[in-house]
């Protein structure tokens, strides 16, 4: 049988849905207390720009983004975005944004494999891609182990990659790296004139 060839957008983002909404209810929990307000939930589709801004990209309604959310089995919502039904709200949705037009698309792991084994096939069918040009990352850097590095440095030298997290797991050669939590912030609604 032969293989499926799966076409990917120029601009390719793979986020860790959970590791992602972990991040978000954890800060909007601690800058409530410290703002003594009740911060909304995140607005996806504007964290979604915010981390394509900051992975240095200039805004350009014709870029195609590819959002691939990995999740949970058994975890079917987010509980700190919106919107947040894996299902019925995120996969095969699309917007547009001044970053782009964004298409979503949202995967559970299968059987016996885990996030991470779904993560780490996805960046390694991207390495195999021509047309991902530009490649941004949410793993989960607290519970990943190795093998999702191992992929990274598949990829091609042409090959833009960001990697975001909350601290600097220290990153492989040709991958920048990008302090998740202002982009979280802004999605927040959070403004800097209020600390």
């Amino acid at each position: 049988m032969e293989k499926e060839k799966i076409t990917f957008a120029p601009c390719v983002m793979v986020i860790d849905a959970v590791a992602l909404d972990g991040v978000v209810g954890n800060m909007r929990r601690y800058f409530s207390a410290i703002l003594r307000r009740e911060l909304p939930l995140a607005n996806l589709a504007m964290l979604l720009e915010y981390l394509v801004l900051d992975a240095g990209c200039k805004p350009d309604a014709a870029r195609q983004v590819q959002v691939i959310l990995v999740y949970e089995s058994g975890k079917e919502r987010l509980t700190a975005c919106e919107p947040s039904d894996f299902r019925t709200e995120l996969h095969g949705q699309a917007f547009q944004g001044t970053m782009g037009e964004f298409s979503i698309g949202a995967y559970q792991p299968s059987g016996m494999t885990t996030r991470e084994a779904l993560f780490t096939e996805t960046l390694q069918l991207l390495a195999e891609s021509k047309e991902a040009e530009q490649w941004i990352l949410v793993p989960d850097l607290d519970e990943y182990g190795r093998e999702w590095r191992k992929a990274l440095k598949e990829k091609k030298e042409k090959v833009n990659c960001m990697l975001f997290g909350m601290e600097n797991p220290g990153t492989p050669e040709g991958v920048a790296y990008e302090q998740l939590g202002y982009a979280v912030l802004r999605a927040l609604g959070v403004r800097a004139d209020e600390f």
